[in-house]
């Protein structure tokens, strides 16, 4: 009878310091409405104006830049101080992110179809910026 109670308090102890201790998980931030935009540029060459197929636009100037190299017309005005742009480039068909922010380091991945398709398709999602100060292990600029 002691040993089952003992072993019962035990449990109590372990699953209530699980639910009181804070845990470093990631959380996946959520889209503005500012910009979501996806499409496909013809000519790979222009891909590498995101080098390493994603990155983040931290200003006006340089995603007018980037809109002009893609062919995006009337790209969306973004305030920079409290957005920031996501971009990713992939040669398939299809892709999607998926992102974390912890510890204010934004990380993302692209998941898509592994078959290669003339030229490459882009997307840019714009993402709150508070809370974020790194870009793939890499501090952001301030301001």
């Amino acid at each position: 009878m002691n040993r089952t109670l003992m072993a019962l308090s035990f449990m109590t102890l372990a699953v209530l310091a699980a639910v009181a201790t804070p845990r470093g998980y990631a959380e996946e931030p959520k889209p503005t409405d500012t910009v979501d935009l996806n499409s496909s540029v013809v000519d790979r060459d222009k891909q590498t104006a995101i080098p390493g197929g994603t990155g983040v636009i931290l200003s006006q100037k340089e995603w007018e830049r980037l809109a002009a190299a893609w062919g995006i017309k009337e790209p969306p005005k973004v305030d920079f101080s409290k957005e920031l742009l996501l971009v990713g480039t992939h040669r398939g068909t299809a892709f999607k992110f998926l992102n974390d922010v912890k510890n204010g380091d934004l990380t993302t991945e692209i998941v898509g179809d592994k078959e290669d398709r003339p030229g490459f398709r882009f997307r840019v999602v714009s993402l709150p910026r508070a809370g974020i100060n790194s870009f793939m292990g890499k501090a952001l600029p301030k301001d």
